[in-house]
């Protein structure tokens, strides 16, 4: 069932398998009262990366996005050629060795979309660039959707490395605000809110008056861009009406 319309949106940034971490942070945040949406990047560099990923599936009134590391970690499933790859971006190989035996969870996450808009026309996604847009053709109607049907035909016919090469490139909205201005019109929103690199705030990073927010506040204690001054309310917050 899908989250209720007029629940108000709560955004978790990056988690990376600090699954500890995000008990606490949800814990002012109970599920019945609000739509929480997971940016991807749930998995790596921590220990709970699958339990992670099972969090988020099973919490009610929860939406869950594709992140780059999502697209590592399945193709590492798929091709062991790219273990040690996979491996050197955190990937932890008991959780492959898990993930592998779970297959109703390989499936939830071949099903993720790469872009969610909400009832405001905030436009959702892991990472801050519109490398997305590279996925389609120019000009072609309802862009989201096509997105995230190709990102499901890419998953499913060994295109990780399109996937990665689309959606593991630098934030840029913060910098760009032309490019922003051109993928906010391209999806027809009103604004994008992103995780994917650390913004090294105490709180989620706003810019270009609030057209851009980055989530991403190096919330894992198992990152190496993790500060015991990061406040987990600088990843996982309320998102502004």
């Amino acid at each position: 069932m899908p989250p209720a319309a007029d629940l108000p949106v709560l955004i978790v940034g990056d988690v990376h398998a600090d699954l500890e971490r995000l008990f606490r942070a949800l814990k002012p945040y109970p599920a019945a009262e609000w739509h929480t949406i997971f940016l991807g990047d749930l998995v790596d560099y921590g220990m709970f990366g699958v339990g992670a990923m099972r969090y988020a599936r099973d919490r009610p009134n929860s939406s869950a996005l594709l992140g780059n590391h999502e697209i590592a970690m399945l193709w590492a499933l798929r091709d062991p050629t790219r273990i040690g790859w996979w491996m050197s971006i955190g990937g932890q190989r008991h959780d492959l060795d898990e993930l592998a035996r779970d297959e109703p969870l390989q499936e939830w996450m071949r099903e993720r979309p790469a872009l969610l808009q909400v009832e405001d026309r905030t436009l959702v996604q892991h990472c801050g660039n519109d490398g997305y847009g590279s996925l389609i053709d120019a000009g072609i109607p309802r862009p989201i959707d096509a997105i995230n049907a190709r990102v499901r035909n890419l998953l499913m016919d060994e295109g990780e490395a399109e996937l990665w090469d689309a959606m593991s490139g630098p934030n840029i909205f913060e910098t760009q605000a032309m490019r922003l201005e051109r993928w906010l019109e391209i999806t027809e929103s009103r604004r994008v809110v992103f995780g994917h690199k650390p913004h090294g705030g105490s709180v989620p990073q706003r810019y270009h008056g609030g057209r851009a927010t980055n989530f991403d506040g190096g919330f894992s204690r198992s990152h190496r861009k993790f500060r015991r001054t990061s406040p987990a309310g600088a990843t996982v917050a309320p998102l502004a009406r």
